[in-house]
Parts: C-alpha cells; sequence; structure tokens
C-alpha cells in the first residue's frame, strides 16, 4: 500500500467518529481529498460527498459509512463515576477491562471500564457471560460526581480508546474498522479514477449513522440520484477459532472482497463486477445475501426509483470489539475492483433486469 494511503487509513481509524458525531472524523477525509475530487459536498445529516465529473449525465454512488458504535454518558453517580448507554451494536461482554475515552467540551478524558475482581466475585458470576452495558461503569480517576463534572457531562459521546496496531504479515487491528476501512476503499477508488476520462460522474460517499439503521445512505442516495451504487462494509471472516460453521461461505482475511448475490445485489451489475475481477484478475470471494442486508446496499437499492446496488465487503474478524482485524491487501484490491469497473461505465450501461 501507498504510504500516502497508508497515512490516510490510520488517520481516521484514530479519529473518533460515534453515530451522530461523524463531525471529526469527515473533517479529515475532507482534507485528504479535496486534491482529488472536483467538488466535495457535505449535508444536513453530515454526509460527506466527493466527486468527479460532477455535471456527468448519470452517476456512479460508492458508500462506505464512517460512523462507529460508540457510547453515550447517561448518568454520574455521587461517587464520580460514569454510567453509559449503548450506540450502536455493542457487544457488553467485552466492555469491562477496556480502555475508553469520553469527548467531553474541555476535551478528551481518559477512562477504563471497571469490573469487580475475580477474587470478589460469587461462583455463579465466575460462570457467567452476559453483560448488561447498563451495569458497567466508566472510572476517570474523579474523586466524586462535582469532580467529574468538571470535565464529563450527560450526552458526551465515548469510544474505546483508538489506535493502530500493526500485526504480522500485512493484518493491522483497531477499532472502528467497521467500516472505516469501508470509507477507505471508496475514497482510494475514486483516487485511482482521479486522472481518468470518466464517462458517468463518480461520487464516493461517506455516509452516517449506519449503525443505527443506514440513514445517512438513505438521504445521500435520494440527493445524488445514481444509477449504481455500491456498497463497501465488512463481513464476517470465517479464518478464525471463533467460526466452526462449515455450512455458510467461507471468507478469509487477504483472499479479495466479498461479493454478495441475492435479493440486494442486481444481477446485471453483480455479473458485469464478476467480469471486471476476473479481466484484471482481482482477486475475490463470494457471498450470499438472502435476505435484507444490514449495510448501505439497501438504502441505496429502495431509493427513488429503484438504483442498481452491490456489496463487496472487507472481511473482518472480531467485529464490534475493540480488536476488529482486516488485511490491507483486502483493501487495496477492492479500491482497485471498483475503480477499474467505474471505468468501463457510460452513460449508456445499463442494468435493467430483464
Amino acid at each position: 500500500m501507498e504510504q500516502e494511503s497508508k497515512d490516510f487509513l490510520f488517520e481516521i481509524l484514530n479519529t473518533p467518529s460515534p453515530t451522530g458525531n461523524e463531525a471529526p472524523v469527515q473533517r479529515v477525509v475532507r482534507k485528504r481529498m479535496e486534491k482529488y475530487a472536483d467538488t466535495i459536498e457535505s449535508d444536513v445529516n453530515g454526509n460527506l460527498i466527493c466527486t468527479l465529473n460532477p455535471n456527468a449525465e448519470k452517476k456512479v454512488m460508492l458508500a462506505g459509512h464512517c460512523d462507529q458504535i460508540g457510547f453515550m454518558v447517561s448518568y454520574i453517580s455521587p461517587d464520580g463515576f460514569i454510567y453509559v448507554t449503548s450506540v450502536g451494536g455493542i457487544d457488553a461482554s467485552v466492555a469491562p477491562g477496556a480502555y475508553v475515552t469520553i469527548y467531553g467540551k474541555k476535551g478528551e478524558v481518559q477512562g477504563v471500564f471497571g469490573r469487580k475482581p475475580i477474587h470478589k466475585q460469587k461462583a455463579e458470576e465466575r460462570k457467567a457471560m452476559k453483560v448488561d452495558i447498563a451495569d458497567c461503569f466508566i472510572d476517570i480517576g474523579a474523586k466524586n460526581q462535582k469532580d467529574a463534572e468538571k470535565f464529563v457531562e450527560i450526552g458526551d459521546y465515548v469510544t474505546y480508546r483508538l489506535g493502530v496496531t500493526e500485526l504480522k504479515n500485512g493484518y493491522i487491528s483497531s477499532p472502528a474498522l467497521d467500516d472505516k476501512v469501508g470509507v477507505f476503499c471508496v475514497m482510494e477508488a475514486l483516487r485511482l479514477c482521479a486522472k481518468s476520462n470518466l464517462k458517468v460522474g463518480l461520487c464516493a460517499v461517506s455516509t452516517v449513522q449506519e449503525e443505527i439503521g443506514t440513514r445517512g445512505a438513505q438521504t445521500s442516495a435520494f440527493g445524488i440520484d445514481p444509477f449504481v451504487g455500491i456498497c463497501v462494509d465488512v463481513t464476517f471472516s470465517t479464518d478464525n477459532p471463533g467460526y466452526n460453521e462449515k455450512k455458510i461461505p467461507q471468507i478469509e482475511l487477504g483472499k479479495g472482497g466479498a461479493i454478495a448475490k441475492g435479493a440486494l445485489c442486481n444481477p446485471v451489475l453483480y455479473e458485469k463486477l464478476l467480469q471486471t475481477a476476473n479481466k484484471y484478475k482481482i482477486p475475490y470471494q463470494k457471498d450470499i445475501a438472502p435476505n435484507v442486508m444490514g449495510n448501505d446496499t439497501r438504502a441505496m437499492q429502495v431509493s427513488r426509483s429503484g438504483i442498481a446496488s452491490a456489496s463487496i465487503s472487507v472481511p473482518n474478524r472480531y467485529m464490534h470489539t475493540q480488536v476488529e482485524v482486516c488485511h490491507l491487501k483486502d483493501l487495496e484490491t477492492i479500491s482497485k475492483w471498483i475503480a477499474e469497473f467505474v471505468k468501463t461505465l457510460t452513460s449508456k450501461s445499463d442494468f435493467v433486469v430483464r
């Protein structure tokens, strides 16, 4: 991966964007894409739309959501401990013992999710796996409620402490790989198309509020009105001990993006994407989407009178934890795949299912 691209990836991973407060990361994306996009626009929901060839008759929308799961401060106890509620699909079982950052008006506040020591747990507590986020508390080192309220207030956003760990052989681990890797891929695809003579407009959108119902993609797709939409999100990999189910598609890190086949994915677009991958010898894997998918594909597909939509996913281990794992190679090949496909499109390209 080119160093400039890798630096961009790591910068967005190190920038907070809990659902509903995505502006900090959108500023990072805007700054990087100013040298590649013809136009950049923000909307009232916070979506960031980077466009090439904005006056083209037909447009393609690429969607990667920038929002990450997190927490919001809901209560400060008399003894100064912070209680939170979930923002998005939090796995509460991994919260105890985790480092967190609270984003207060006066700046960042570091804290930890506390936990009763194992020595003090009853036998049934040790055996119990279920954890309720309402029972979890954050310790910031405050003396009491009054002291805590100097730094934290109700409604402050919280995330797991951000940071990227480079593992061996091109693997990286970080909170919020879901779905900042998707943002990276759609912006990288636009960068790879920037010097091409595109016959269509290309809108790479860093969407918001996906984790609570694909809301940003819904409004941005309506505004852009593309004839093709491609979502880049993450999907569950099966190449780890956490997966022993053999009756599902096998998805592995480092072997390319996983393209979904199913009701939400336009069959003509699906086949043309495969043709592009095969032509350029781009590795890919096949996934299935027999029902409604939970990513931005569903929002694009049903916008206005319908958009020919597809879902290409980055394989991801340990999703919705603070140690998600992806492979850098997959990000590169997905970006190239989408860019090469967009270059083939013209205003006469047809995705009507007959």
